[in-house]
């Protein structure tokens, strides 16, 4: 059986140049997808499988990433609650939740493998299409994540009430409505094609430690208990922005493969740190790739020296990419440097 440079990784075993992937490759900085975009609504290019494996591919077949992610969005297991989902741009949910009374309207689709089933036709269509030697990953919010934007409507906890309610049964029973949901989004998605798994959790950091490991943690472990049981060939990545040590040492027992972590932490540090525990995903500074030119090339190198110094044996769970997703006005020059300059100082 082939395995991929990622899979090799996520099993802390890769002898040569570390896998490069980006958070949000397929997207708006890219002029592949913004040609599609003049003729095409975003919820079309999630919806209709052929244009969102046609977004799926754009970069990969011009930069060659390491790995193709399905283009889709996070809200979509809102959706299948009730919860009604459009972009004006950015998304809009056509009711939040303000109380405990307002989870009775959370109510999932009656078929939800239906719902889902444009995620899993557009995997199958990647993977047909998708060089072997690539893994194709698959990716949901996480059940913290999701509640954010059911509660405040965004990641950016704008109105403040999601971080107050996670210590309320409110997120408890929310998490009880939402996990059948996502874990149905994910079982699709896996028979779909998706070789690795992200779970995407913005608003980890957005709670401390403490309320992350009562409330939180045992929320993800369910859901990573379950993929792991029921897919066990597939990588589990979990993403959590705005977090450290003191939350990340609450996830040392949970069945996780690799870690993927934000640009606020040293990588050189976390990969030495969790060697024993994780493939660490990380963590360039998506800002920095805002730069032109030579200051380009200087945060680059500055960036990769501390890691070029670790012993070899700890850069055998590395999976190089960003600290969070591509900005939107990120040159695409800089995207096809970044690779070239990886593969430079990590000669195969």
């Amino acid at each position: 059986m082939n395995t991929t440079r990622i899979q090799e990784a996520a099993k802390r075993r890769n002898l040569g140049r570390p896998p490069i992937w980006f958070m949000r490759q397929a997207g708006r900085y890219h002029s592949h997808y913004q040609n599609l975009k003049k003729k095409h609504s975003f919820l079309d290019l999630c919806r209709i499988p052929e244009l969102a494996t046609e977004v799926t591919f754009g970069p990969v077949d011009e930069f060659k990433f390491d790995a193709a992610i399905l283009f889709s969005d996070l809200l979509f297991p809102l959706e299948a609650l009730g919860m009604d989902l459009d972009y004006a741009p950015g998304p809009k949910l056509s009711w939040h939740i303000t109380k405990e009374s307002d989870l009775k309207r959370l109510t999932p689709v009656s078929d939800l493998t239906k719902h889902f089933h444009f995620q899993g036709e557009a995997l199958r269509q990647v993977r047909a299409g998708l060089a072997k030697d690539k893994s194709l990953l698959g990716f949901v919010g996480g059940p913290l994540t999701l509640f954010f934007y059911a509660v405040d409507g965004s990641h950016q906890n704008s109105l403040g009430r999601a971080q107050s309610m996670v210590p309320t049964p409110i997120f408890s029973q929310f998490c009880e409505i939402l996990l059948p949901v996502l874990l149905e989004e994910i079982r699709v998605q896996a028979r779909g094609g998706a070789d690795v798994m992200a779970i995407l959790d913005t608003c980890a950091g957005d709670v401390d430690s403490d309320t992350y490991a009562r409330y939180v943690v045992p929320e993800l472990n369910r859901v990573l208990s379950t993929l792991k049981a029921e897919f066990p060939n597939v990588s589990r990545l979990y993403y959590s922005k705005g977090t450290s040590y003191s939350h990340w040492d609450h996830l040392k027992s949970l069945p996780i493969d690799v870690k993927g972590i934000d640009w606020n932490t040293p990588i050189a540090e976390v990969l030495t740190q969790y060697k024993d525990h994780w493939a660490i995903q990380g963590n360039f500074d998506p800002k920095l790739m805002l730069l032109r030119g030579l200051a380009f090339e200087d945060a680059l190198s500055q960036y990769l020296a501390p890691i070029r110094r670790l012993d070899p044996s700890l850069l055998q769970g590395w999976i190089c990419g960003l600290g969070h997703g591509v900005l939107q006005q990120t040159p695409e020059e800089n995207v096809h440097r970044f690779i070239e300059k990886v593969k430079q100082e990590f000669p195969e």
